[in-house]
């Protein structure tokens, strides 16, 4: 029981936030139809319980399954088992991904079939597993990470030069839906049992960081990929605002829920089959751990599926249309401003973010306060969005202009910053682009571009999640700098 309320109080403190937002808007600048309201505020209510209950199942079944691989993984001693988990497990964690299923749907319904959420779903999981079997290699074989991320980078910007314009945002948005309340939790568990390898006990703690991001760069480069060898064509792009006229109330969530359960039992079942086999083959569970672990997966089916309908049966078209609105008054300030505010609370709200700030307080013994990250990363978040709607407004300003500079001084840093905190900071991208970055917060972009003449809804509406992947990196780096100057040694490091 108090589990259940930890985990609703805190899914609950993460979308109150844009429940007030709106409401507020509704009253004031963007009145919505109060038909289009009730189904928001039944979509919010949906959003809770699924969360809830998907965060509990991830606690009590998914996270322990990871955690028990690692160890498996770690008795074996065996470095073709490891790469053969990182590959099935990368790939299965990825394709049950809510954010990155959010993302998917939404790639299929604005190109209108073009790339359908299938083909992006697969593609970007192989991506994400070919990564992950590649992470664990450099755990076992003890390769600095920055030296990684440098090279892997350098790949991913080759690619852009490659990829057409239209991918290229979709692209460097699937690095942070990816990596999201699913993969993260998991990834981390599987890093930290296969860091147990290492004989060198604080070595291996510094390396259980960091597979979060070079996971992420794999989904980059799958979509890059894609686009190059495959002939996508010109894909027309569109937003259909779906207006409530005679219909009930409850038909956008009723008419969805069956495909919504076909795919949350095809995204779960491969990770459940694996538990059962490995349950018999090697865990050897008593009756009682065993049943716990598969009630958590009975409570992350029954929350992927009420999350998955609330964010599609009202959540995100009321961010779509009030982007549009805010849009279409030609306050283009006030949007920039408005997206700056959305980004600082959804920030502040992110249950992830809270137990990142802890861990680095707790790592550094203290000397880095968890208020300061916090205020770093909030500030982070708006900056991104706001120049995320920058970006939409002034028609010569580019995704790359942003990501290019900022990964580029990224990487430099990772060379001169204590080490612990390369892999905190590049982990925090996947760990800022929470659950509302990746519904409301896209669609609203997305409703921004398409009121806007001169934007275009893929060039200018996606992107935008990468750009809250990018800034906590950022931020996280130049706190490690500042700690490392101002400690007059090594820091954390030595001290860890």
């Amino acid at each position: 029981m108090n589990l259940l309320l930890d985990k609703f109080k805190e899914v609950s403190l993460s979308v109150l936030p844009i429940t007030i937002i709106v409401i507020l808007l509704n009253f004031t600048l963007t009145p919505l139809d109060g038909a289009m309201l009730i189904t928001f505020i039944m979509g919010v209510f949906l959003i809770v319980m699924g969360l809830t209950l998907f965060l509990i199942g991830v606690d009590i079944g998914i996270a322990p399954l990871g955690r028990l691989l690692g160890a498996t993984l770690s008795a074996s001693n065996k470095v073709f088992l490891v790469v053969l988990a990182g590959l099935v497990l990368g790939f299965l964690i990825s394709v049950a991904e809510p954010g990155l299923m959010v993302l998917a749907s939404q790639v299929d319904a604005v190109t209108d079939g073009g790339i359908t959420s299938t083909t992006l779903l697969v593609i970007v999981s192989l991506g994400l597993a070919v990564m992950v079997a590649f992470g664990l290699l450099r755990i076992v074989y003890n390769i600095p990470l920055y030296k990684v991320l440098t090279v892997l980078y350098g790949i991913t910007f080759l690619l852009a030069i490659f990829t057409p314009s239209q991918l290229l945002t979709i692209a460097f948005d699937t690095s942070g839906a990816t990596t999201g309340i699913l993969a993260v939790p998991f990834i981390l568990a599987l890093s930290v049992g296969v860091s147990a390898l290492k004989k060198d006990s604080k070595a291996g703690e510094k390396d259980s960081f960091g597979l979060v991001s070079i996971a992420s760069v794999g989904a980059i480069m799958s979509v890059m990929i894609l686009s190059i060898f495959s002939d996508t064509g010109e894909l027309s792009s569109t937003i259909a605002f779906q207006m409530p006229q005679t219909q009930s109330l409850f038909d956008p969530f009723s008419s969805q829920l069956s495909s919504i359960t076909r795919e949350s039992i095809l995204s779960l079942a491969p990770l459940l089959i694996i538990l059962v086999f490995l349950q018999k083959a090697s865990f050897k569970l008593e009756k009682k751990a065993f049943g716990r672990l598969l009630k958590g997966f009975v409570y992350s089916f029954l929350g992927l599926v009420l999350f998955m309908t609330g964010v599609n049966g009202g959540f995100m078209n009321v961010g779509t249309i009030i982007g549009y609105t805010l849009a279409s008054r030609d306050s283009y300030y006030f949007l920039i401003l408005m997206g700056t505010i959305l980004g600082i609370v959804t920030m502040l709200a992110e249950p992830a973010v809270y137990v990142l700030t802890h861990q680095i307080e707790e790592v550094t013994s203290g000397y880095v306060k968890r208020r300061a990250v916090l205020t770093a990363l909030a500030l982070g978040g708006g900056l991104a969005i706001g120049l995320s709607m920058l970006r939409i407004v002034v028609p010569g300003i580019q995704l790359w202009h942003y990501l290019l500079p900022g990964y580029a001084l990224s990487i430099g840093l990772s060379y001169i910053v204590p080490k612990l905190f390369v892999g905190m900071a590049f982990d925090a991208g996947g760990v800022a682009t929470g659950p509302m970055t990746a519904t409301f917060i896209l669609a609203f972009t997305q409703g921004a571009a398409e009121a806007i003449p001169w934007a275009d809804i893929l060039l200018d509406g996606f992107g935008m999640i990468a750009m809250v992947a990018l800034m906590p990196i950022l931020t996280l780096q130049i706190l490690g700098l500042f700690f490392s100057m101002n400690s007059g040694k090594e820091g954390v490091e030595s001290d860890q």
